[in-house]
């Protein structure tokens, strides 16, 4: 896709499709967003939350970085966009539900087990820090035969839990999932059959979303 295929996409935006969503659009200007769900996604191209959901302009409170992945609560004056977003979401939405959406065939998941040595790559490389404990679980668990695309589907869903476990570190988080104010909910979207699973917490395994 080039530059001029995506003025042209926003001529046909403009002209139709802004139409059908126009009094919406109207509405969120006037009283502001008021997404009840926050969706940490992969910045991957190929993974479009709003697509995947058949979700509508304002429903959803979208974060996307590489690998989906959710900095531990750090209070400190860095700067910290991912955990800007979701304090956001928490403390002026009050969302009630947080939802980590991996992927199949994840860059980030696969750099985990590759040496990167691009000098030009410093923040990926400390970015993917934060896959490590993922990856280090199914090292650890994983039958020793198991083939490399099993390795790597396990890591991509081992890494959503523990990304879900990260959330927990945010005081306010914490505190509105015990209260039952709050629900985290990790997911796993296939790019090549378009199926999506859920972690169950009971099973503690991914099954089928439908």
């Amino acid at each position: 896709m080039k530059i001029q295929d995506l003025i042209d996409g926003y001529g046909s935006f403009k002209g139709k499709k802004f139409k059908k969503y126009e009094n919406k659009f109207l509405d969120l200007v006037k009283n502001g967003q008021k997404a009840k769900v926050l969706f940490i996604a992969c910045s991957d191209s190929r993974v479009d939350p709003a697509l995947i959901t058949n979700s509508n302009p304002g429903d959803l409170f979208v974060l996307r970085n590489i690998g989906n992945f959710v900095p531990p609560f750090s209070p400190d004056n860095d700067y910290h966009a991912t955990a800007a977003g979701i304090e956001y979401a928490v403390h002026i939405l009050k969302v009630t539900d947080i939802i980590v959406c991996g992927h199949s065939n994840c860059g980030a998941i696969d750099s985990l087990y590759k040496k990167i040595d691009n000098k030009n790559l410093l923040h990926v490389k400390k970015w993917l820090d934060l896959g490590l404990e993922a990856k280090q679980h199914v090292e650890n668990s994983i039958d020793k035969n198991a083939t490399k695309n099993k390795k790597l589907e396990l890591t991509e869903k081992v890494s959503i839990v523990f990304q879900m476990k990260n959330l927990l570190s945010y005081p306010e988080i914490k505190d509105r999932v015990s209260s039952g104010k709050l629900s985290l909910r990790g997911w796993y979207y296939k790019i090549k059959t378009g199926e999506l699973e859920y972690f169950c917490d009971l099973k503690r395994e991914f099954l089928p979303m439908i």
